[in-house]
């Protein structure tokens, strides 16, 4: 039988490692088959070896003779077969490379009759290395010490046995693959090919609304005794169709002090405004856009119009943040993980971090809020700087009024700086010459400094390899001038970012401001990898010149680094001011340190801050522990030392989370006998959505933000007749677990199969789907992979989810030929073209799909697995479980070699349905 599979495969084998330069051809074929005891390779003494190691089959065998001395193996074969990053030249008779770890190198020199294996040598005996028409056939006892590998051949069974006490990388590899197999990931899908549900906008729509309302007593020794009330109201809904939110916040007597409404219609895809193909426009309180030279982003009531996409950053370098931000809160930036900026309020009850610079490539921005009594809000943001961000052959535009920094209706009078408020316009276009260049022009009117000036401004956009340049310039109607340039680079880890900018001509903006007229700055990231924990590191240098003559030079830096469950950021701030006339002032220092641990239930979040030198600088630190109570409770226990006041602090708090609302009580003690306590409730109300079945109405209350996040209204159903619309008698599902996307939720279905999703970010899409890996009968499962919904703040969008019966796909995959094909990767595809499952065939070529929704299938493998395994990749057979065979069984597929199949034209491989056979075991 042996011989029988070794005439049939040997061609095939020799004419592919011909192909890949493994075996000699021509004249070099007969060169030294004879050695001096006489023997020469002959059919009578060929075997065709399995390689085996434990239950895994590695490679497509291993060639080999019996000679007098023992058994020898093709070295070629053994290399593909280990997957051994050796090379073998037979004209220079040498082989080198590497054996399983790259510090155990493998020299065989057969000029030299010497083998280097590590440390260890080895002389090459007479017999050890046999030249045969396919190459060098190596005595197995001899490899097996080169290779420091117990290789045991089996001439019973054709096998060459590997007896490895260790696990090899082959080994763990496919450990790996079967673990991968077991998790069932979930399938990535293109969320435009999926079933969109959409809400259509309404005249009305019922808004959700956000309540936060705090009532505080204080004793202060310096500042005297007084009650503090304040409170925020978030509304979002629709009116007029299009969306519309409203802020109402207090001051601290309980007083309303101002109210921000907004207007607007926000489209990812494009398509407002008809030939105007906008994707954002809004009336009411805004914010405008920010360039490299004149304008930085500012809040103000007015009207902006854009087709710009919704996640793009203003400028190419930098970005800017801004939103809503109580009193008694404080906020945290971090890019990548790093700490880049913390602020507390500003008199506008807003938090702004602008002028943020990016980097070269992925930028994943987390902005943290902290409550005073110990909320917390997460807001995440995904930047992409790179060659993909020039747009080719697109056009964009900008265009916004507002009157800087004033709300659509403010209460009493607040107080105002004495320069710079007024209205201002900014009209913009770019277009993308290339997939490199682009180009960019602006106007502007602001006012600044009480005097309205009128700008131009031209940029120009480039790509050169790992890297973006900008070039820009801008004129003043006033006469003054300004040019600048900016630079982003990645090589590999390093992160270098580049600015300069200069002016003339008395040249005044919002990026030259204070009488500067020149800034020069270079920042480098780099990240070192310390053992096994990774330290981010960030450098600094900045230089200002002014035309007083004042000039300073700036520099920091800041490291992150995480050890098991404490992650902390430090930074160093140096500054060095020079004055035309008198002595220079002395330089500042400050160092910063935020800490965060867990020691275990209590999480600890630490920030400080220390003047080293310098005598506007401050010192203060703050050490905050919150652990968890009973009945959703959480306790929050805070330190504090303030070095201007001369004032420690002690406070701690109770947070009791209801169903409906969230409840905190704060106490706080000085050490100058100051004392202070407060109250806060928070909560959210809004319209009940309603179900198909007419349920549901009304109003409910969270203590989830229901005003400024999106909402989806699942319903979930048995769909017996499949054709994906509710009938009458088709039964609700209760308890089943939905997903969206790759968000942790903790919703499921109710007994009328009804759920409500919470939290969803506004304007972004998201699928909506089950959970099918919890659901408790697994022959019923999704017939859809989800349904893709794009939120509306403060309204619920519906979603209608069926459910099928299941059933299972199995089969097993053979080589043309006889030979299991083991790790093969392979795809569920559906009728619609989307890949609804995966797996991997096992060591005897039997593979399975479990729990597959009744319908019409198409198996195939997957192409990047079919090409490395030299197969196939075009084949594909159908298969549609249903009632009447819920377990479709496809047998025997034959897949061809990959040459086979181009030279005979056809798809390689076909279904041998009268195959029945199940897994190892049996069924």
């Amino acid at each position: 039988m042996f011989r029988a599979v070794l005439a049939r495969f040997f061609p095939v084998l020799v004419a592919g490692l011909a192909l890949a330069g493994l075996v000699p051809t021509g004249a070099h074929a007969a060169e030294k088959v004879e050695l001096s005891d006489g023997w020469k390779p002959n059919e009578d003494d060929s075997w065709l070896f399995d390689v085996r190691s434990g239950q895994y089959r590695l490679g497509d065998g291993v060639r080999g003779y019996q000679t007098p001395s023992g058994v020898c193996v093709d070295l070629a074969d053994v290399v593909l077969a280990l997957d051994l990053p050796v090379r073998v030249d037979k004209k220079l008779r040498r082989a080198t490379g590497w054996v399983f770890d790259e510090r155990r190198s493998l020299t065989i020199d057969r000029d030299a009759g010497e083998v280097r294996s590590g440390s260890r040598s080895f002389p090459i005996g007479a017999t050890a290395i046999r030249d045969t028409a396919a190459g060098w056939c190596v005595d197995v006892e001899q490899l097996s010490a080169w290779l420091d590998l117990p290789l045991v051949p089996d001439l019973s069974n054709a096998v060459l046995r590997i007896d490895s006490k260790e696990k090899l990388p082959f080994q763990l590899a496919a450990e790996r693959r079967a673990r991968a197999a077991g998790i069932k990931p979930a399938a990535q899908f293109d969320l435009a090919s999926l079933p969109q549900a959409s809400r259509p906008y309404q005249m009305w729509a019922t808004p959700s609304v956000d309540v936060v309302a705090s009532l505080g007593a204080v004793s202060d020794k310096r500042g005297g005794d007084y009650v503090q009330a304040r409170y925020e109201v978030f509304a979002a809904g629709e009116v007029l169709k299009h969306s519309f939110d409203a802020r109402l916040s207090s001051d601290n007597e309980g007083v309303p002090d101002s109210l921000r409404m907004r207007l607007y219609r926000t489209d990812p895809q494009g398509n407002l405004l008809g030939p105007l193909k906008a994707t954002h426009y809004a009336v009411g309180d805004v914010s405008l856009l920010s360039t490299g030279l004149v304008a930085q982003s500012a809040p103000g009531r007015g009207a902006v119009l854009t087709n710009r996409p919704v996640e793009r950053p203003d400028a190419f370098d930098k970005t800017s943040f801004r939103g809503d931000l109580p009193a008694g809160w404080d906020a945290e930036l971090y890019r990548n993980g790093q700490l880049l900026a913390f602020t507390s309020p500003d008199s506008s009850g807003r938090y702004e971090f602008l002028d943020v610079p990016l980097q070269y490539g992925s930028n994943r921005f987390e902005i943290v809020l902290y409550g005073p009594q110990g909320q917390i809000r997460r807001e995440i943001k995904q930047l992409q700087v790179g060659i993909d961000s020039i747009p080719p052959q697109q056009t964009w535009y900008w265009a916004g009024f507002a009157q800087e920094n004033a709300d659509l209706i403010e209460f009493g009078n607040r107080r105002r700086g004495p320069f710079r408020r007024g209205w201002r316009g900014t009209l913009g276009i770019e277009r993308g010459l290339d997939s490199r260049t682009s180009v960019a022009a602006y106007a502007h009117s602001l006012v600044i400094e009480n005097v309205r000036r009128n700008y131009g401004e031209v940029a120009l956009r480039r790509s050169i390899g790992p890297t973006l340049l900008e070039v820009a310039g801008s004129y003043a109607d006033d006469g003054g001038g300004a040019v600048r340039a900016g630079w982003l680079a990645a090589f590999g880890e390093t992160y270098v970012r580049a600015e300069a900018m200069r002016g003339w001509g008395g040249f005044t903006s919002d990026r030259f401001v204070g009488n500067i007229n020149g800034l020069y700055q270079i920042s480098l990231d780099q990240s070192v990898k310390l053992g096994r924990t990774i330290l981010p590191l960030h450098f600094d240098l900045r230089h200002v010149d002014r035309t007083s003559g004042i000039q300073s030079l700036e520099a920091s830096a800041r490291a992150s680094a995480s050890f098991r469950a404490l992650t902390f950021t430090g930074q160093l701030d140096w500054m060095r001011t020079k004055v035309p006339i008198g002595p220079d002032p002395p330089d500042n220092v400050t160092a910063t340190l935020l800490a965060n641990a867990r020691i275990g239930r209590v999480r600890l979040r630490g920030e400080a801050r220390f003047a080293l030198s310098g005598a506007n600088a401050d010192s203060r630190a703050t050490l905050i522990a919150e652990w968890a109570g009973k009945h959703d409770a959480e306790w929050r226990a805070e330190l504090g030392y303030d070095k201007g006041l001369d004032r420690g602090r002690a406070g701690i708090g109770y947070t009791r989370r209801f169903k409906a609302l969230q409840l905190t009580g704060f106490g706080e003690v000085a050490s100058d006998g100051s004392v202070a306590a407060s109250l806060s409730l928070a909560f959210s109300f809004g319209p009940k959505p309603r179900t198909s079945a007419g349920a549901g109405g009304g109003w409910r209350l969270s203590s989830e933000k229901l005003g400024g996040r999106g909402q989806v209204s699942a319903e979930v159903w048995m769909d017996d007749n499949g054709d994906g619309i509710r009938q009458a008698g088709e039964a609700a599902l209760p308890d089943v677990p939905l997903t969206a996307g790759n968000a942790f939720i903790e919703a499921a279905t109710d007994k009328a199969g009804g759920a409500t999703i919470d939290g969803l970010e506004p304007f972004r899409p998201v699928m909506i789907g089950v959970d099918a890996g919890s659901l408790p009968d697994p022959y019923i499962q999704p017939a859809l992979p989800g349904v893709v919904v794009t939120p509306r703040p403060g309204v619920a969008t519906r979603v209608m989810i069926p459910m099928t019966a299941a059933g299972e796909i199995e089969g097993v995959v053979m080589r043309d030929g006889g030979n299991a094909v083991e790790g093969l990767g392979l795809e569920l595809v559906d009728a619609e073209g989307r890949v609804r499952a995966t797996t991997l065939s096992e060591f005897d070529g039997y593979f399975l799909f479990e729990s597959v929704a009744y319908g019409r299938y198409t198996v195939r493998p997957a192409k990047a697995s079919a090409q490395l395994l030299r197969l196939d990749a075009a084949f594909a057979v159908s298969a549609s479980p249903g009632k009447a065979t819920p377990r479709v069984r496809l047998g025997t597929l034959a897949l061809k070699p990959v040459a086979r199949a181009l030279a005979e034209g056809g798809r390689g491989a076909t279904g041998e349905g009268n195959d029945t056979r199940g897994p190892p075991g049996g069924l």
